[in-house]
């Protein structure tokens, strides 16, 4: 998943938690359990652990800086990034309907193990249709603590007070990114929508009010730009991962910008 691994059964507060990991894109934490039983309610159990994390959040950090011998600050983690992972061989129905929320910082994963040792790990995706949760957590007290300091990113994030021209040229290069290659996924984050193949992001876009960012996930050399257009950003500060970042003003190089894309998969 490209995390960091910070503590196995990391005990805090009389709970103890499977796997703590950290997202180093994200600058956040990751809560990983992993489920055996049908039965408990995934999400009851997901907001107490991202509801703890917010209440203990010096903890986290001593934990991390002891584990990984560094030294990192409160100011530089995005709590609002927070989320929780359940891993398991297979979810009820009633557990999928009830994390079908576009805004809920629970993910479920299921692990199926086959003949030679072959095993695939896949996320249960949520519907085009998913509703927010926000109307239901106002009536709990520790639902509406947990998602109004953690937010889960959506495109509309993204395009709200962007102009028409932005708007319109976000689509075409997103509609042609997903169909590059089979199993693109749109990963909207807090400062960039993200491109996912196969678990790791391909490309990353970042609106802004005049032309659109581009970076490709590579390291400078593996992409051959004939036409020149991309710049190195290998040691500039840039979001996202990879050297290469192109600037967006119009679709007249789409054809070629997707070439460069598509020698990253």
């Amino acid at each position: 998943m490209g995390l960091q691994l910070v503590k196995s059964e990391f005990s805090i507060k009389g709970k103890r938690i499977d796997t703590l990991a950290y997202d180093i894109q994200s600058k956040a934490f990751v809560i990983i359990e992993y489920k055996r039983s049908k039965n408990i309610s995934v999400v009851d159990q997901g907001f107490t652990y991202l509801s703890l994390m917010l209440e203990n959040k010096a903890d986290f950090i001593v934990e991390y800086n002891e584990t990984q011998k560094r030294t990192l600050k409160r100011s530089n983690i995005d709590w609002s990034q927070t989320r929780v992972v359940f891993f398991s061989t297979g979810f009820t129905e009633n557990q999928k309907i009830a994390t079908n929320f576009k805004d809920i910082a629970i993910e479920l994963w299921e692990v199926k193990r086959y003949e030679n040792d072959l095993v695939s790990i896949n996320q249960v995706k949520k519907s085009k249709s998913a509703e927010s949760i926000k109307p239901l957590s106002s009536r709990n007290n520790q639902l509406e603590a947990v998602t109004r300091e953690i937010k889960v990113y959506t495109e509309d994030d993204h395009l709200q007070d962007k102009s028409d021209t932005i708007v319109e040229l976000y689509e075409t290069y997103r509609d042609a990114i997903v169909n590059l290659t089979n199993d693109v996924e749109i990963v909207p984050k807090k400062l960039y929508v993200a491109f996912n193949k196969d678990n790791r992001n391909i490309a990353y876009l970042h609106l802004q009010k005049k032309n659109i960012k581009l970076w490709i996930n590579a390291k400078w050399g593996e992409v051959k730009d004939s036409m020149g257009i991309s710049k190195n950003v290998a040691n500039k500060g840039h979001y996202g991962y990879g050297d290469y970042e192109i600037d967006l003003k119009d679709d007249s190089q789409l054809d070629y910008v997707l070439s460069l894309i598509k020698q990253a998969i």
